[in-house]
């Protein structure tokens, strides 16, 4: 079965690895290395998204398409990447992202077949 991970930073997390060392942060960033070779084996593609603030948003839910920049909505907590993988089942897939050594939230979703 296919998901995608969806990687939600918060500004907590995005402060906190903002206030590390670089030595430490690039500790951090290499267990994340570390996560993606030991489940290269499932992973299918993927990548990190830039800031937020690149985003360009369409809003069609009215007579006319609005385009703005910014995200779609202001928040505390934002997408910053994702992975497409194949798995048995959601099982499998919440045994691999427990085991995430990075952002604090990460949200499981079924591909359409």
């Amino acid at each position: 079965m296919k998901y995608v991970l969806l990687f939600v930073d918060t500004e907590q997390f995005h402060a906190d690895l903002e206030a590390l060392t670089p030595d430490d942060r690039a500790r951090a960033f290499a267990k994340v290395d570390e996560w993606m070779a030991e489940h290269r084996h499932v992973i299918r593609g993927g990548n990190k998204l830039q800031d937020p603030d690149t985003a360009t948003t369409v809003r069609l839910d009215g007579p006319v398409p609005i385009v703005t920049d910014g995200p779609f909505v202001e928040g505390k907590e934002v997408v910053s990447g994702y992975l497409e993988i194949e798995v048995a089942d959601l099982d499998e897939a919440l045994r691999m992202v427990r085991t995430w050594p990075g952002c604090p939230v990460v949200e499981i979703r079924p591909l359409e077949s």
